[in-house]
């Protein structure tokens, strides 16, 4: 109404305050008809970190020693963000968080910007990279929380990365070739997905292991920095514990050596043909392997 508008705006002039709240503005949809948060100053405190897409053993360990080896690059450990969460307990804390313009997923990417936050503050370094697998499941979520944040796509012989977990399991208890296939398989297409709605910069393993220096110099360039020659010598660096869980932990990347990557078996899984195809690793007349 026209009279209480009036009295609104001359009570804010002199007081501060109103009688009737201002209706919200409708929150903009984000790509996908998620709605796209409000964000206040302080909410994030890291504008754009940057997030390697991979699967499981598709030498994500390396390129992480290598981004972490430049002198304005953090990349620590996998933070497995997809499992760390807020629980509002309370209808008291819903109804004191629902005020402040938060729930749980809010809260949620406060906690992960501040984690961080935390790790890049205390590199004393402008970017930080994470390079957990699993965060090929939410990448929507990672753009929902970091707008502005950068993608690096790395992609690895489908067949290889199979073999590659295979070996993994040796004298670690039953392996179950169909499963680990069907694993392999949701992981690559999860990736090949936000690779077609998201932009950034798409990396291959082999190429990394063949030219780092190239594909480095290219990462660097996408990062807006300056490529560095101490990122080839990984081994000089202190990059924390390999460790089961965080990373690979092999004697390959001990080594502190880039080594070439081996060859993908001479034939793929039924299962990962169509996303080797769709990689372009593999041809229609390709051989097959069969399900042991």
């Amino acid at each position: 109404m026209p009279w209480k508008k009036r009295i609104n705006d001359a009570l804010s002039k002199t007081t501060g305050y109103q009688l009737e709240r201002a209706t919200p503005r409708p929150t903009a949809r984000a790509a996908g008809g998620r709605r796209r948060r409000k964000l206040r100053r302080a909410d994030r405190l890291v504008r754009a970190p940057v997030f390697v897409m991979c699967t499981l053993r598709s030498g994500s360990t390396l390129l992480r020693v290598l981004l972490n080896s430049h002198s304005e690059i953090h990349a620590p450990h996998e933070l497995h963000l997809r499992y760390i969460s807020v629980n509002l307990d309370k209808k008291w804390s819903e109804r004191s968080m629902k005020e402040m313009g938060l729930d749980e997923e809010g809260l949620r990417y406060l906690l992960w910007d501040r984690l961080l936050e935390r790790e890049l503050t205390a590199s004393r370094r402008s970017i930080i990279v994470d390079k957990t697998p699993n965060n090929v499941f939410i990448p929507e979520k990672l753009r929902e929380c970091w707008p502005d944040s950068r993608f690096i796509f790395l992609l690895r012989h489908p067949a290889a990365i199979a073999q590659s977990r295979k070996d993994w399991f040796k004298g670690k208890g039953h392996y179950d070739e169909e499963q680990n296939h069907d694993l392999i398989r949701r992981y690559c297409e999860a990736l090949e997905e936000a690779r077609q709605r998201y932009d950034g910069i798409t990396i291959r393993y082999e190429d990394l292991t063949e030219d780092p220096a190239a594909v480095t110099r290219e990462i660097c360039e996408f990062l807006g920095i300056d490529w560095e020659p101490s990122m080839l010598e990984y081994g000089e660096f202190d990059h924390g514990r390999y460790k089961s869980g965080l990373g690979d932990w092999s004697d390959n990347i001990k080594s502190g050596e880039v080594k070439k990557a081996k060859p993908p078996p001479p034939e793929t899984p039924e299962p990962l043909r169509p996303i080797a195809m769709k990689w372009g690793y593999l041809t229609e007349d390709a051989p097959a392997a069969r399900v042991s």
